[in-house]
């Protein structure tokens, strides 16, 4: 028996106007949108990107990032939406996957960085800290919301939803999973934020790929999702293999491409001296 919960008593819809519904989760969605772009255009031009061009990328890539969202969160819930066919372009309506928005946003940027000829290293550890940071602040939005449902816990620590509206379940004490995501992929930006200027481009990026994708397989562990494989969901699996992608990658740029260059050979006496000139000339 529960002697303490934290007990969440929020409405996740703030206001609305006609169909037009503003929620906790679309606010923050937002507000993590233009910080992780800021901050990451801002990374990207330091480390000497032209700035406009950063932004253009980025444009581009938050827009890939929503497409992937969506179609990761279809393939997901294929059961629900391949008997209700409308529902998949309504995305106002909720419904997306980080994964999907991360990919989805990653292989855009890429793309476009390659076309326009622009530093795809450099602004990919731009915009791997402008993510991390957005998702940690959109995990907020889920907090108040109830979304991603955690798995039952016994526990102080344990979270209540309360709302008569909410998205979680309500009244049964859950572990905050969507809350343990939020604590990691700060910690995550920290760490990253610290390897500024300290690490050869790139790095970063992938260090980004392979913690987050750590703390996402372990976290899964407390929530409820559709298992894909394996007795894993999506999300886990997707992080297996950024895992193993990462750590390869990283391994190949910190130890492979940093291995010194072989010492020049030794002059072999009897091949390699000087050929014998006239008496009192130099050679």
């Amino acid at each position: 028996m529960i002697l303490l919960a934290i007990a969440i008593n929020i409405d996740p819809n703030i206001a609305q106007i006609g169909p037009f519904i503003l929620s906790w989760h679309g606010l923050f969605s937002a507000i993590g949108v233009i910080a992780g772009v800021t901050i990451g255009v801002r990374v990207a031009a330091d480390a000497g990107v032209d700035e406009e061009s950063a932004y253009n990328l980025a444009l581009w890539s938050v827009g890939g990032g929503i497409v992937g969202a969506r179609l990761f969160h279809v393939v997901d819930n294929w059961g629900y939406y391949s008997q209700n066919p409308g529902q998949i372009i309504l995305i106002n309506e909720g419904g997306i996957a980080i994964y999907g928005a991360v990919i989805g946003g990653i292989l855009t940027g890429v793309v476009y960085a390659l076309i326009k000829k622009l530093d795809v290293a450099r602004l990919a550890d731009g915009g791997a800290i402008g993510l991390i940071l957005g998702q940690a602040i959109g995990r907020i939005g889920d907090v108040i919301n109830g979304e991603h449902h955690g798995k039952p816990l016994d526990a102080p620590y344990a979270v209540v939803y309360t709302h008569p509206n909410t998205l979680g379940e309500l009244g049964l004490p859950v572990h905050l999973a969507v809350g343990y995501e939020l604590v990691w992929d700060l910690l995550v930006f920290f760490l990253l934020w610290q390897m500024l200027g300290r690490v050869r481009p790139g790095v970063i990026f992938w260090c980004y790929l392979l913690l987050y994708g750590l703390g996402r397989f372990w976290i899964s562990f407390y929530r409820y999702d559709a298992i894909q494989a394996f007795g894993l969901s999506q999300a886990q699996l997707i992080a297996v293999a950024a895992f193993v992608v990462s750590a390869i990658m990283l391994a190949k740029m910190l130890l492979i491409d940093r291995r010194p260059a072989p010492e020049p050979a030794e002059p072999d006496d009897e091949f390699d001296e000087p050929a014998p000139t006239a008496a009192g000339t130099e050679p």
